[in-house]
């Protein structure tokens, strides 16, 4: 049969489009119709007339679970764009209105745990009627989904190089090398970095911004540690360290509790602490809803102060 590509879609419902998205984000009908309100053949029968529409499957069944077909690969982040779009205006018109509503999708780094609940405290305190939607995961995952326009603003302590962003620096990050209080250089001072060659590190995942960091600091300073252990989150490798698992290099700003009742040791590194800076960004080709560019402006001008008073 001969596709007219022109009317594919055209009578395709936002509707239809928003349930399709929906379904392809939880690979399932029933748990669509569950976050929708709907019945689930409800969601079947408009994902039926959906592909109907376009003349191609968009959905197959894999055991229990539903997969996109290449077709439905193809349209998801088209979808994902008019629903973006769709959002984005009406905000624009609330902003012409004088409403200070919306809502605004912010990924952040795991790293930023220990700070961020304040700081989206504060915004919601400023702006009651702005809904922040939060994601944290770490960093390659961040970056896929600010890629894939999943999310309107990044948090992180690394621009990525890969994907062109408008970034702006916002506090400074620094970076500190960890050990158990027992560990006999934690009584040394200006420790040169030939003194860590030999001790076993705890280390982030790959794909983590503090693991880019670890490996760049080893490669400069010809560091080979015998062994690495790997975690997946920081609050491990804290606790990793002061049993006495090895050594690590970690966010000063994950620290802040312990280092203050002494439960772990900063090593007087005379090349540390490693300084990077917090950025918060977006994608060079995103427009900005009123909301998101309400978030922003509140972390440049207002979380520095914050973040002096949470680590002061």
């Amino acid at each position: 049969m001969k596709i007219n590509t022109r009317d594919t879609l055209r009578n395709a419902t936002l509707r239809q489009l928003q349930i399709f998205m929906v379904a392809a984000e939880h690979e399932s009908y029933a748990r669509a119709a569950e976050t929708l309100y709907l019945t689930q053949p409800a969601v079947s029968m408009q994902m039926k007339r959906l592909a109907e529409m376009a003349q191609i499957d968009l959905f197959v069944k894999s055991g229990r679970e539903l997969k996109l077909t290449s077709a439905g690969k193809t349209l998801l982040p088209y979808v994902r764009q008019i629903t973006q779009t769709i959002r984005e205006a009406g905000e624009e018109l609330d902003a012409i209105k004088g409403a200070r509503h919306g809502q605004v999708k912010v990924g952040m780094v795991t790293t930023t745990q220990y700070f961020s609940p304040r700081l989206t405290c504060e915004f919601n305190k400023q702006y009651p009627e702005i809904e922040l939607d939060v994601v944290i995961a770490n960093r390659r995952d961040i970056i896929n989904k600010l890629e894939n326009n999943e999310i309107d603003l990044a948090i992180m302590g690394r621009t990525p190089r890969r994907v062109p962003v408008v970034a702006e620096k916002f506090f400074d990050h620094p970076y500190v090398i960890i050990a158990p209080k027992s560990h006999y250089l934690a009584k040394q001072q200006v420790i040169n970095p030939d003194h860590l060659k030999g001790e076993t590190f705890l280390v982030r995942e790959n794909g983590s911004g503090t693991r880019l960091l670890l490996d760049n600091f080893f490669t400069e300073y010809n560091v080979n540690p015998p062994k690495l252990h790997e975690f997946t989150n920081n609050e491990s490798i804290k606790q990793g360290v002061m049993a006495g698992m090895g050594l690590a290099i970690i966010s000063a700003h994950t620290i802040h509790l312990e280092k203050t009742i002494k439960l772990l040791s900063v090593l007087d590194i005379d090349t540390m602490p490693i300084m990077r800076d917090w950025y918060i960004l977006h994608l060079s080709t995103k427009v900005l809803s009123p909301a998101a560019v309400a978030f922003k402006q509140f972390i440049e001008t207002q979380a520095p102060r914050h973040m002096s008073n949470i680590f002061s």
